[in-house]
């Protein structure tokens, strides 16, 4: 497979820059596929697993929030408010949070809170499925 650049940017650190083989972003659509020489395009990224795979190497995962997919001239920019690597979720913090989400979903709250409310859901549930997923597959090993 033919590499291209990918930049894969957090809101408080450059979480990957380097090249890809292939790239899988959970967006408003599905999982979408990147490979090299893929059009010019622009798609909001949703909290999701992400695949990367860089030249000679396992595939990678990790855990995304809202953000942006934008390839341009065969290069990948992916800008997001958060990413981690599986080993880096602490599992019961995330439990956590998903409860406290939970929790201030259920009460009468303006739209606001309740909209943020869900987007720490998301992020807290999405977190939790990376972690069990990365899990399950290093336990089969």
């Amino acid at each position: 497979m033919t590499p291209f650049k990918v930049q894969i940017l957090s809101a408080d650190h450059p979480f990957f820059r380097g090249e890809c083989e292939s790239l899988t972003v959970p967006t408003l659509d599905g999982q979408y596929g990147i490979l090299a020489n893929h059009s010019n395009m622009i798609a909001a990224v949703v909290p999701g697993m992400l695949h990367f795979t860089e030249p000679g190497k396992p595939v990678q995962i990790a855990a995304v929030s809202h953000g942006l997919v934008k390839i341009e001239n065969g290069e990948v920019l992916i800008l997001i408010d958060s990413a981690e690597r599986p080993e880096e979720i602490d599992i019961n913090r995330a439990r956590r949070e998903a409860d406290a989400a939970k929790e201030a979903i259920q009460q009468k709250r303006s739209i606001q809170e309740y909209r943020s409310a869900q987007a720490m859901l998301a992020r807290a549930v999405n977190r939790l499925q990376v972690r069990e997923h990365y899990q399950s597959t290093w336990n089969n090993k």
